[in-house]
């Protein structure tokens, strides 16, 4: 068994008092709040135009939120000496600038606190306002400030990117104004197995020129740094980036490529199902019974869902839907297979079998195969490019989807934008060491 040495009680270490250069000299417990009475650690009464050492002419007092111990906030009564020098008549209250910033209602220790709270533990600020016992909008502004001043602002996050990914993002459900943003990922990480993804940035709005002139925005050494560009099939993203990183390869996810077949397939079973029954699925028809069945991979059928579709495609009039069916399966076989160069070769043949020569009856796969044939370079990059799949960029969009949740909602972009960066932008490992303390009761 270890033997650890222990020292006497000391209120000042215990509250990390003595990293914002404080001293406890009283505690006060309140019913909703405990109260640490405090004072500068060292004195400074010299005065600065004169040299001349001056008396002490009472003190203020000051009251910042602190890092709270046992599930209690921790309220720092700090008692500032003010000098006058009889010298030169010159007047100075002591210097707290170590512990907060000028008229901040937190400590420096409060606000890493918070920014560790949101960043490493994903509480609301609600949360990190109760913790602290201040209001929500103090809060926010404090952990907002901090976190853009330590981590967001920082140059250096975007160093060492080569992937990126590109998405759009609904970030509010309402009818008034622009409700979409473009989110930028970071795939370097999940490309080169060193860590997840993570969001580099979020900008208002989802068209060609918003990610162009983002790309724009960007120095050049960067731009030319950036290998790859994983996108969905809008073909405002691949225009932008043909313009600024003509250097880089735009690869089309698997994720977007098998909902492009997917949604050809629903589209294709529902107007199947108009014709023939002149309205929409009802829970008894069989075209509506097997739309979850089929897009389910074959492989991993049960035998009563392969009997079932056996018995949907032997009506004459399900043909659409089969032939429909067996294209949406080889584009899932071909991401499936494990050998890539097989795979490539699968998804070639794909895009040329419905590229030309489809029965006019067959609308979906015609729409389908324009599609495909279009951005065919861009779909077959992806099996070069290990790695560079859209699907981290497609898990971080539920993560904000979980984020404005849980805030429920936010009504300010710019607040969102650095809260998304907080939550998803890869920060914990970046925090400060004093940020990962180990020893903190209240969590």
């Amino acid at each position: 068994m270890h033997h650890a040495t222990f020292a006497t009680p000391d209120l000042t270490v215990f509250c990390h008092l003595d990293e914002l250069g404080l001293v406890a000299t009283g505690q006060l417990f309140e019913p909703d709040r405990a109260v640490i009475e405090c004072r500068v650690a060292e004195p400074d009464p010299w005065c600065r135009g004169c040299g001349s050492q001056a008396l002490s002419r009472g003190t203020d007092t000051r009251r910042l939120a602190h890092e709270p111990f046992g599930h209690r906030p921790t309220t720092l009564l700090v008692r500032v000496r003010r000098y006058k020098c009889s010298g030169c008549g010159r007047s100075w209250r002591e210097d707290l600038t170590a512990a907060a910033p000028e008229r901040a209602k937190l400590s420096r220790s409060g606000m890493r606190w918070a920014l560790e709270a949101l960043v490493i533990d994903h509480l609301t600020v609600a949360r990190v306002a109760a913790g602290l016992g201040v209001g929500w909008h103090t809060a926010n502004n404090a952990v907002l400030a901090e976190g853009r001043r330590v981590l967001i602002d920082d140059p250096a996050r975007f160093d060492g990117v080569a992937v990126i990914g590109v998405d759009e993002h609904v970030w509010r459900h309402t009818r008034v104004g622009d409700k979409y943003v473009t989110v930028i990922i970071d795939l370097t990480p999940n490309r080169d197995k060193t860590g997840p993804a993570r969001l580099l940035d979020m900008i208002e709005g989802r068209s060609k020129a918003v990610f162009k002139t983002w790309l724009a925005a960007r120095p050049q050494d960067w731009r030319d740094g950036v290998e790859v560009v994983a996108m969905d099939g809008f073909t405002g993203f691949k225009t932008a980036v043909s313009e600024e990183l003509p250097d880089a390869q735009a690869v089309m996810d698997p994720f977007h490529v098998v909902r492009l077949a997917g949604d050809a397939l629903d589209t294709c079973r529902r107007r199947v199902q108009q014709c023939l029954h002149g309205r929409r699925g009802r829970k008894n028809d069989p075209l509506y019974k097997a739309r979850r069945i089929l897009h389910t991979g074959a492989q991993l059928l049960t035998d009563r869902q392969q009997t079932r579709l056996e018995a949907l495609f032997a009506v004459s009039e399900h043909v659409e839907v089969e032939a429909t069916w067996g294209i949406y399966q080889r584009v899932i076989a071909a991401y499936r297979e494990p050998d890539r160069k097989t795979a490539k070769k699968l998804m070639t043949a794909v895009i040329d079998s419905v590229s030309s020569g489809v029965p006019a009856a067959l609308v979906e796969v015609r729409k389908l195969g324009r599609t495909l044939k279009q951005r065919a370079a861009d779909i077959l990059a992806f099996f070069d490019r290990p790695g560079t799949s859209n699907g981290p960029t497609e898990a971080i969009n539920g993560r904000l989807e979980h984020l404005r949740g849980s805030a429920l909602g936010f009504r300010n972009l710019t607040n969102y934008i650095a809260r998304s960066l907080l939550d998803t932008g890869g920060f914990r490992s970046h925090l400060p060491p004093q940020l990962r303390r180990a020893d903190n009761a209240w969590r």
